[in-house]
């Protein structure tokens, strides 16, 4: 089953937490690395007022089920220290589970697809570069939705090259 992860820091170094939270994804079995985006800077959509985010999208395959692919990201974002106290606010890592496979899923801590990741151009403009087949369940082409949000303050950042996961 493919798997897509949405990933973002905004306190810290956030280009060494994104490389070293992709990093830990793939340090244990049952994922395998497909593709990484380029990383993208991006405002900050909702909450307070805070610094841009760093973000990008890694695409994977599993065999694991929906929840534990879910909880392995929620524990590597505890690991670089994720505090959940400010719904939208700022934080040192965010991995969203974005989509698995065609899972379908109302539970409210395991919400799939994304609900509100058709919006997103931080989502959508880097998964469009990685996967420039994928498709969101329930909404469609992800290259088209892309094409639908380009005003949301997405700036790709050259500087920076994740390095794909040993």
């Amino acid at each position: 089953m493919k798997v897509v992860f949405s990933l973002g820091s905004n306190l810290g170094r956030r280009f060494d937490t994104l490389q070293g939270a992709l990093d830990a994804l793939f340090d244990a079995p049952g994922l395998t690395f497909v593709a990484v985006s380029p990383v993208y800077e991006t405002d900050p959509m909702g909450g307070p007022d805070q610094g841009p985010y760093l973000n990008a999208v890694v695409v994977a395959e599993t065999t694991l089920p929906p929840r534990a692919v879910l909880e392995r990201a929620q524990s590597v974002e505890d690991s670089f220290g994720r505090r959940r106290t400010e719904r939208w606010g700022p934080r040192t890592l965010d991995i969203d589970l974005i989509v698995a496979g065609d899972h379908v899923s109302d539970d409210p801590e395991l919400t799939l697809p994304h609900p509100r990741a058709h919006e997103r151009a931080f989502v959508l403009v880097p998964w469009a570069i990685a996967d420039p087949a994928g498709e969101l369940p329930g909404h469609g082409p992800v290259a088209a939705l892309a094409g639908a949000v380009t005003d949301q303050g997405v700036r790709p950042r050259t500087d920076r090259t994740l390095q794909v996961p040993m």
